[in-house]
């Protein structure tokens, strides 16, 4: 027996010890036992007649998955009214029809009055049809319901209370899932003022469905509550009103902080209603979600989505963050880029070349800190090789990056407010193009800290605000570098243009703050690219998923170029994006010395080789069979394919390649250019490594990645390509009516010269 309130009531042991609720949204995955209450607008149709039987059944298969996966489920359901409604309606019309038609002695049909019905009434009349239709719904899924009637004497009368709680565990035993509703066909109206706020945990109202829902997640110690509703979750002004902003995490305290709109246009409960039976059933240890279940886009995962932690609707935690929410960096992003992009060219160098500074005069900090990392990641074991090569820094890692920040900013001056285009629209009237920051940049980087410095640096020359996310396998190295990146910033009062994400957000959900980022960049393996890429909600992604990097050997390739090129492409760096991963070899070269270089160099190497299906058919006893030609190894392995000419060549880059970078090897210029002109990569090189495709061999001083994309950006993205333009046009007094048939203006669109640039 436990007291609550100094009333008993029985529990049954849980998996998860209850008395507090789940701190953050990844946590809510753990939850056990879960309430998922449906509010009068998820239950109804828009005519406030009848249920929305497509909204029902994919709640119904939400719930029944999470009961499969061996989870107590619990629904309370509103609905009985409005299908009561609907049934009523119908007898009515029916009874009027009939008695018409015998009245009048004709079948002809006349407008019919239809009354005011009573709640109550429909209540009765559909409680029976609410609950036939949710039985027939989840025997889809072979689960059993049980619905269960309440009032508030079953809550203030102590036997009743425990009658109700052993009714709830006992069918929670069985794999059963209770419907539950407030018994509206003998519910007394609500009494004012009667609800949650500042009310005896013991001796709480049952007035709606939200207080319902509340007093059984706390009477059955739930881990989650669940509050569906027809609107996102709660906001800090009315939804549609000016500035309205969907709250993330509400912490109790925060009401003032809230205005509260009008109530659902069906249903008891309005949202402050919510808030007040959410905060309740937070002091009684269930953690709450209100979402919306009515959205067509969303409502067919919704509930899964929020047990798997993902970022919807509003979370209620009694834990506050140490710092600022990832909204409200990037906010800060926002305005601190606006700041930085409007500082002279020449501060936003200096803080570049003061960041460079700062890398080699803390160059132990940061090899202390990164050695951390390793350690951590190497007694873990998570990290495969080529990741902890990536991971790994050092002192000429460090110089590296300090050359490229100075170059990046020496390079910088002219870039924000570039005019790149003048044109004298009339007389007077002058347009002009400038180049300006994109806005606020996401970057995601995994297990590659020197990424952090060298994009902040892009980012600060481009006068861009940035969102940094790096993988937890650097935390230690991301944290020194970040806070010397707000080191180098604070020269010109610009610390917050660069923000580190440090809370739990998942990168799914970063990627749907489309009102806060204007462009993602991922940087790591193909398959976080990907994840991106498909994740991403109305950002646009720069990037590449995939480096499948050739190397063509032209019948007419030099031997003393060919194995030191291959050996570059392949060895020199395999983990990189810009790494050989199949080397194609014209067919008249098998057998021949040069051929048995490239394979014994490959060997010395230690390079793993894997055959092509026409390379495997000419051989007696080949190599492992290349699984896919669209393999990306990243580590000492590569596949070898065979092909009769340059055009076949370029054919099978296109057919199997990732448009990254690929490579000729001829001493014949006519091949070269042919190979140069038809392979359609971001970069296409003759006689030289695949391992030049890099923003640092550019002379970009650094990249923030390579673009595969054929918008925008392509190749190594350096400070060019994070910039857009805007026009603007300087005019006296001009209106387009002076330029019509009968005006007396004409368009002379000159082209105008550009200013001088300044190329020191």
């Amino acid at each position: 027996i436990r007291f609550w309130s100094n009333i008993p009531f029985i529990t049954v042991p849980l998996s998860r010890a209850h008395g507090k609720s789940f701190a953050h949204r990844s946590e809510l995955k753990h939850a056990k036992r879960i309430v998922v209450k449906l509010g009068s607008a998820v239950v109804t149709r828009g005519d406030e007649c009848g249920l929305a039987l497509g909204r029902l059944a994919s709640i119904v298969e939400q719930v029944s998955m999470l009961q499969n996966q061996g989870r107590e489920m619990m629904i309370v359901t509103s609905g009985a009214v409005a299908f009561g409604k609907q049934r009523l309606r119908h007898e009515i019309l029916l009874s009027q029809s009939v008695r018409q038609a015998l009245h009048s002695g004709q079948s002809q049909l006349k407008d019919v009055a239809i009354p005011v019905l009573e709640a109550r009434a429909c209540a009765a009349a559909g409680q029976s049809g609410l609950m036939a239709l949710y039985e027939a719904m989840f025997t889809q899924y072979s689960i059993c319901a049980a619905q269960i009637l309440v009032t508030n004497l079953d809550f203030h009368d102590e036997q009743k209370r425990r009658n109700l709680n052993g009714t709830l565990h006992e069918l929670l035993r069985m794999n059963i899932v209770p419907i539950i509703n407030t018994n509206d066909a003998v519910v007394p109206p609500p009494e004012p003022n009667s609800d949650l706020q500042g009310v005896n945990v013991g001796k709480v109202f049952v007035k709606d469905n939200d207080s319902l829902a509340a007093r059984l997640a706390v009477e059955m110690k739930t881990d989650l509550l669940i509050v569906l509703s027809d609107v996102e979750g709660l906001f800090d002004s009315p939804p549609g009103s000016d500035d309205a902003k969907l709250i993330d995490i509400f912490y109790p305290g925060d009401q003032q902080s809230v205005t509260f709109g009008t109530k659902s246009r069906v249903g008891m409960g309005g949202m402050e209603a919510k808030v007040k039976a959410a905060l309740w059933a937070l002091q009684g240890g269930t953690s709450v979600v209100i979402a919306n279940g009515t959205h067509p886009k969303i409502s067919g995962h919704v509930i899964t989505d929020i047990v798997e932690g993902k970022k919807v609707g509003t979370f209620f935690s009694e834990v506050k963050p140490a710092g600022p929410t990832v909204e409200q960096q990037g906010e800060m992003a926002r305005a601190g880029g606006r700041t930085l992009a409007a500082l002279q060219p020449e501060q936003r160098a200096e803080i570049i070349y003061h960041l460079a500074d700062l890398l080699t005069d803390q160059r132990e900090e940061i090899l202390l800190a990164n050695k951390k990392d390793l350690e951590e990641a190497e007694n873990k074991g998570r990290l495969a090789l080529p990741l902890l090569k990536r991971l790994s820094l050092s002192t000429s890692k460090l110089n590296s990056l300090a050359i490229g920040l100075r170059q990046i900013a020496a390079s910088s001056k002219d870039s924000v407010g570039r005019i790149i285009r003048r044109t004298r629209i009339a007389k007077d009237l002058d347009l002009e193009q400038v180049t300006v920051p994109i806005g606020v940049l996401l970057v995601i980087f995994e297990s590659r800290p020197d990424c952090l410095p060298q994009v902040s640096a892009l980012a600060i020359a481009s006068g861009n605000g940035l969102l940094l996310k790096g993988g937890k396998e650097a935390a230690h190295s991301n944290q020194i570098l970040h806070h010397l990146a707000q080191e180098a910033l604070s020269i010109h009062g610009v610390k917050d243009a660069v923000q580190l994400v440090n809370t739990r957000e998942e990168v799914e959900d970063l990627c749907r703050l489309d009102k806060l980022i204007d462009l993602i960049i991922p940087r790591g393996s193909s398959q976080l690219v990907r994840d991106i890429q498909k994740a991403a909600k109305g950002i646009p992604v720069m990037g590449h998923s995939e480096g499948i990097c050739h190397v063509y050997v032209d019948t007419d390739a030099s031997v003393e170029k060919v194995t030191r090129i291959i050996r570059d492409s392949k060895c020199e760096y395999p983990a990189a994006c810009n790494a050989l991963e199949t080397l194609l070899i014209h067919r008249d070269l098998l057998r021949t010395p040069l051929f048995d270089q490239i394979i014994d160099m490959l060997r010395v190497e230690q390079v793993k080789i894997h055959a092509g299906p026409k390379f495997a058919s000419y051989l007696t006893f080949s190599p492992s069979e290349v699984k896919s030609l669209r393999t990306e190894y990243g580590d000492l392995e590569c596949c070898i394919e065979v092909v009769d000419s340059v055009q076949e060549a370029v054919e099978h880059i296109h057919k199997y390649g990732s448009s990254h970078t690929d490579v000729i090897i001829t001493e014949n210029e006519k091949t070269a250019e042919f190979f140069l002109q038809h392979v359609d990569s971001a970069c296409v090189f003759w006689n030289a490594s695949t391992r030049f495709s890099d923003g640092y061999r550019f002379g970009l001083g650094a990249e923030v990645g390579i673009s595969t994309s054929r918008i925008h950006a392509r190749g190594p993205v350096g400070i060019e390509g994070l910039l857009t333009t805007k026009w603007l046009l300087r005019g006296d007094n001009h209106v387009v009516s002076d330029f019509s048939e009968h005006g007396t203006m004409k368009y002379l669109h000159e082209s105008l010269p550009l200013p001088q640039r300044n190329t020191n």
